[in-house]
């Protein structure tokens, strides 16, 4: 049997957007992940639905796998003709024990490739505001394992040398022996008021910084109970954390947010509470699917040409309107003279990028504001298509008809309720830590009481904050038993992710 590929690739230090072009590559090749405690687990989704996933990491503070098993493992798998991806934290080579893996290899007489990751030194100190070498303060960086291996009688670590002959020192997994470290260093020629500082998950939105001196570190991380995995950086080049601090200072960060939309339209929501520092839990308590049959949709379709307007309420109805409008072999020529009505600018936008501009887009982002508009016109005669989810509200058509207007309202989309919710997700609430959970229409909300029961749904977000795109959601939230904390005045994604920021902020 042809034997397989081994990939040795550095995960980076904890955010998956530090991952290599060339790691997501690798992994998306493999038909083995073999992954570390400290790789994040969302970079696993890069690999194939059919990969098998080997956790190598650590269970209970103990490893679940010795070098020597993880080595034999790597061999067995590509031995059998796997392409195989060994996913480690920060860098392979940068006391990763890459090395060891390839000498393994090479014995066995297997192919392998090294991909770079960000050490965790580097990102941990940029995330944390802390440039490594600076021009005016230091030109020398040096990286020193904090944690030799157990069975040395002599450290090989020469500390008089390395005291006064680098400006920033980098020590790895070095809180167990922090106050030796700090000890050590003294003796051999660094000032006690030198400056440090400790960084936990770095690069993470569990990120701690930890800031002291030589001659206090080790105390007030004993009084903290700061632990490990951590980075210690010495050296002149932590005071600069006071001015080029980023990371942790963002208005959201430490706060750990829950989204409810669906698994395939949370990503946005998160990208802007993400970027706002928060800690991104995924909910999904919806999924969309075509309705059982297109054909109303169809028909209305094949006669678009005869209609007035069309109106279209959420990006929701332009995707599935779209795709049956190209299983019929049509585009937007089909659209002829009818006039679009968005409702809002997402919806708009949407449109936009499937070449039609929107005729009308109502300063009041809700079913109410599209009334309004339209009352102001003369709709009696005029045919309208509305294509809907199954669980819309029926304001629209309703009140057009009362305008005289001629309206079709095909069910272009069904909203369900998910077969199960992620269990992390759900542990999270359990254990009291999440901040707040959003809801971005009335299904996000009913799906999730009727999933987990009225008694435990008002249980697990007892203490929780509450957010709700507009007063329509609000209302669904508050008749659930909840009460509403955040409520942006415009019903777009990014006005609910200012709110949520001027409430913790307030």
């Amino acid at each position: 049997m042809k034997k397989g590929t081994v990939y040795l690739i550095g995960a980076g230090p904890g955010d998956p957007g530090l991952i290599t072009v060339r790691g997501r590559e690798c992994i998306a090749l493999a038909d083995v992940v073999v992954y570390d405690y400290l790789a994040n687990g969302r970079l696993l989704q890069n690999a194939r639905p059919d990969a098998e996933l080997i956790y190598a990491g650590k269970i209970g503070g103990a490893h679940n796998h010795e070098q020597w098993q993880i080595n034999s493992l790597l061999v067995e798998k590509a031995l059998a003709g796997k392409t195989v991806a060994r996913l480690k934290g920060g860098d392979p080579f940068i006391f990763g024990r890459g090395g060891e893996e390839c000498e393994a290899l090479l014995a066995a007489g297997i192919s392998f490739e090294i991909v770079p990751g960000v050490t965790a030194g580097v990102g941990a100190a940029a995330y944390a505001g802390i440039p490594l070498t600076h021009r005016h303060v230091t030109t020398s960086v040096a990286f020193i394992t904090g944690h030799e291996h157990p069975d040395k009688d002599i450290s090989e670590i020469d500390w008089e040398k390395l005291s006064t002959g680098s400006g920033t020192l980098v020590f790895y997994m070095g809180i167990k022996n922090l106050a030796s470290i700090a000890a050590n260093l003294v003796k051999h020629g660094r000032q006690p008021e030198t400056p440090v500082a400790l960084v936990r998950w770095g690069t993470r939105p569990e990120q701690q910084v930890l800031e002291g001196t030589l001659a206090d570190i080790a105390a007030k991380a004993q009084k903290a109970a700061f632990k490990a995995p951590a980075i210690t950086i010495v050296g002149e080049v932590v005071r600069l954390r006071d001015k080029i601090r980023w990371f942790d200072n963002r208005p959201l960060f430490g706060k750990r947010i829950m989204v409810t939309r669906s698994a395939d339209q949370a990503g946005e929501f998160g990208d802007l509470l993400a970027a706002a520092g928060a800690d991104v839990i995924e909910l999904p308590t919806i999924r969309l699917v075509a309705p059982d049959s297109d054909a109303q949709l169809d028909n209305a379709i094949r006669e678009l040409s005869s209609f007035q307007w069309t109106i279209f309420t959420s990006i929701n109805a332009v995707q599935f309107f779209f795709a049956r409008l190209a299983c019929l072999g049509l585009d937007a020529r089909a659209f002829a003279s009818c006039r679009i009505c968005a409702v809002g600018p997402k919806t708009a936008a949407a449109l936009e990028a499937r070449g039609i501009i929107a005729d009308l887009v109502p300063a009041d982002y809700k079913a109410e504001g599209v009334v309004k508009e339209f009352s102001a016109m003369e709709m009696n005669g005029s045919r309208v298509l509305f294509p809907r989810a199954d669980r819309a509200r029926d304001v629209i058509p309703a009140a057009l008809d009362k305008m005289g207007a001629i309206v079709a309202a095909p069910i272009a989309y069904r909203n369900i309720i998910p077969e199960a919710l992620p269990e992390e997700a759900l542990q999270a609430l359990e254990e009291k830590r999440v901040d707040c959970i959003t809801f971005t229409s009335s299904s996000t909300a009913d799906n999730l009481a009727a999933m987990l029961g009225e008694n435990r749904f008002l249980h697990l977000l007892q203490g929780v904050t509450v957010a709700a795109i507009g007063p329509i959601t609000a209302a669904t939230c508050r008749e659930l038993g909840l009460q509403v904390h955040i409520e942006p005045e415009k019903y777009t994604l990014s006005d609910m992710t200012a709110a949520i920021v001027s409430y913790f902020n307030n």
